[in-house]
């Protein structure tokens, strides 16, 4: 067998063992799943007027679920993927008036995206399970 036709024990790209995925990458992936889940999420809240307008019983059968430590998990992730959407979003936006392009303006901002989505989530879930009031 010549050297041309025997096989090659390595990998034949970087792989995610070796290669780790820049946070702009991350975030790009991450934005675009977000609004994959908020499409679901959509489809969620119309059920949940379907429910509502339908009848008492399965309105309370799809509260009861919301209420519950699954539902409210669930809900808290849509928050979160909303809020991170957004501020990605406004992130582009300057991005597209031509802001923001050096590596390190980038670096930061995606670091700000990923604060205020978490910071917004929790705020925004707190008040909406009433702890504040």
């Amino acid at each position: 067998m010549s050297a041309a036709n025997r096989p090659v024990n390595r990998p034949l790209s970087p792989h995610l063992q070796i290669y780790r995925l820049p946070l702009l990458a991350m975030l790009s992936i991450l934005h675009r799943a977000t609004g994959v889940a908020l499409s679901v999420g959509a489809l969620y809240l119309a059920t949940w007027v379907i429910y509502a307008a339908s009848n008492p019983t399965a309105y309370a059968l799809f509260q009861s679920f919301n209420t519950s430590i699954v539902g409210r998990i669930v809900l808290g992730g849509w928050l979160f993927c909303g809020f991170f959407h957004l501020f990605n979003g406004i992130r582009h936006l300057f991005w597209d008036a031509g802001y923001g392009f050096d590596l390190k303006d980038a670096d930061r901002s995606a670091w700000i995206v990923i604060g205020l989505s978490i910071v917004a989530s929790v705020i925004s879930w707190v008040i909406g399970l009433g702890v504040l009031r």
